[in-house]
């Protein structure tokens, strides 16, 4: 029992050097904060337990050594005097507040390795705060405005992105609610999208209304609408037409095919006789059966309808700014009509069970022409979704 305590402080002190050896070298390459962090994780366990204290004086000295960098840098960035350290400037800030904050709850500390309490100067950095934040608001609000006047959507969308910033640091900041409307506003690609019919045929308003409907096609994206219906507060910048450019319906078809069906088949049962037509018995008494086969028939006709419709054009990209071209896609669909059902004479046994299957079907009326063409834009629907999704500006 003795060796395995032994063991077990063996392990545990093992560990326990192994945590300052980490601790020390985060100390030696600067890595402050981490070394403070792991120091303070040891001592929240036990601040009095002595495989701790070693953490107590890297502590100290790590806290030291991260507030004198960070303050002397804060006073390099204000003698710099660049609007754009205001944001490095309150983060700095920040940290060293968080390290107080972080520390405070273990105090006191006392050192027996150093003979004394462990000495942490604390600072009121309440006032520094909030002058940071204030610069730092400025700065992004000042920034903000600089992107928008530049008039161009690139530069909207970076507007916007500082002025969400600027809303997380200072919720209700004077008018970045409408600023931030405006700058998505006119940074977001406004979308034309027109069908155009140049094919002769009629094309159903049901389908047109499917096909402008965008809330459908699940193309969401923050910088680009699609409009089917043009606004008049709306500068149109890009356009999209959907030309129709064939349609063909075929006739409707019936044909029949006839096939002949045979099977022989098991027909009942007779008994086994003998020479003088006696019934022959087995060994227990019982005649003895044998199976009768026969051959069956049946003629069965397996009749086919069918119609078909194909819808082809362009799916065609404009600049409606310069009044050009961008890019083409072609775009087509075919959709077939077909119903198969059968009928048979003779027979029933000697059928499949695919002829079985076909004869549960039945004749029904072909669709119309419209139906046929919104059939096939169902279709033409997915693909166009796909250009879309795959030539998003």
């Amino acid at each position: 029992m003795k060796a395995f305590y032994l063991l077990l402080f063996t392990a545990f002190f093992s560990i326990s050097c192994n945590s300052v050896k980490r601790t020390q070298k985060f100390v030696a390459r600067g890595d402050y904060d981490q070394a403070i962090e792991l120091a303070v994780k040891k001592l929240q366990k036990d601040k009095g337990a002595k495989e701790y204290e070693p953490h107590i004086r890297l502590l100290e000295e790590a806290y030291l050594k991260a507030k004198e960098d960070d303050t002397r840098h804060i006073s390099f960035l204000k003698k710099e005097n660049n609007p754009a350290a205001a944001k490095e400037i309150y983060y700095t800030y920040l940290d060293l507040q968080a390290r107080q904050d972080l520390i405070r709850p273990l105090l006191p500390l006392y050192s027996n390795e150093m003979g004394r309490k462990a000495n942490f100067v604390f600072s009121d950095y309440s006032n520094d705060l909030l002058a940071a934040k204030d610069a730092y608001v400025k700065a992004l609000y000042h920034e903000a405005i600089v992107y928008m006047q530049r008039n161009t959507k690139k530069d909207y969308r970076s507007a916007f992105n500082v002025l969400c910033e600027l809303d997380e640091v200072q919720p209700n900041y004077r008018d970045v609610h409408q600023l931030k409307e405006d700058a998505h506003f006119r940074g977001t690609d406004f979308v034309f999208v027109t069908i155009n019919n140049h094919t002769g045929q009629f094309i159903p308003i049901r389908l047109e209304r499917d096909l402008l409907d965008f809330n459908t096609y699940g193309l969401d994206d923050f910088w680009t609408e699609y409009h089917g219906q043009r606004a008049n507060d709306i500068n149109y910048d890009l356009g999209v037409d959907l030309n129709f450019q064939t349609i063909q319906i075929s006739p409707e078809r019936i044909s029949d095919r006839q096939y002949t069906r045979t099977q022989h088949i098991k027909d009942g049962f007779e008994y086994r006789r003998d020479r003088k037509g006696n019934i022959v018995r087995d060994s227990l008494g019982n005649p003895i059966k044998i199976d009768k086969f026969i051959n069956v028939s049946a003629q069965v006709t397996i009749i086919t309808q069918q119609k078909s419709v194909f819808v082809g054009g362009t799916v065609v990209y404009r600049d409606l700014n310069r009044r050009r071209q961008l890019n083409s896609f072609p775009i087509s669909s075919e959709f077939v009509f077909e119903n198969v059902f059968a009928k048979y004479r003779g027979d029933e046994r000697a059928l499949t069970a695919e002829d079985r299957r076909l004869l549960n079907n039945y004749f029904i009326p072909f669709p119309n022409n419209e139906q046929m063409v919104f059939d096939a834009g169902t279709d033409i629907k997915e693909r166009f979704k796909e250009i879309l999704r795959d030539n998003s500006f």
